[in-house]
């Protein structure tokens, strides 16, 4: 059996462009596949955290909606550190790798509505390119 190489594209900022899905990959196991950032720092952490700013109750919440809206092939699940802490609580979709902040349940609503039902999105709540982290502090030498 062959190797497989995955074709990835640097862009010009130093990001990488994901390779996509192939014809002969094996089918999705989910149709979409949405992680809630539900990652915790100490009080006070200068980044913040989506644990503390609610992210836990809201990925509840979404769970048992995405269950009484019958929404079949969704999987919500409980993500560690997004590294988008600044805008959260942070979600991100696949396959699509569309991001989003969500504060309230209405936005959880609207996502799954807009987004997971009628296959649209919600450009009110999406993290764009303009929305990255911070740099990196230099570790001390």
């Amino acid at each position: 059996m062959g190797a497989v190489q995955a074709e990835v594209k640097v862009m010009a900022d130093g990001g990488v462009e994901a390779a996509r899905r192939r014809e002969d990959d094996p089918p999705l196991f989910y149709e979409a596949h949405v992680f809630v950032c539900c990652n915790r720092r100490p009080d006070g952490h200068r980044r913040g955290s989506c644990a503390a700013k609610g992210s836990e109750g809201l990925r509840d919440y979404m769970k048992a909606r995405a269950k009484e809206l019958g929404l079949r092939g969704v999987r919500v699940n409980m993500a560690g550190c997004l590294d988008r802490c600044e805008f959260g609580p942070s979600v991100v979709i696949y396959p699509e790798g569309v991001w989003y902040r969500i504060e309230t349940k209405s936005d959880v609503d609207a996502i799954l509505a807009e987004h997971l039902v009628a296959g649209g999105r919600v450009r009110r709540l999406m993290l764009t390119e303009r929305d990255v982290p911070p740099p990196k502090e230099a570790a001390a030498g």
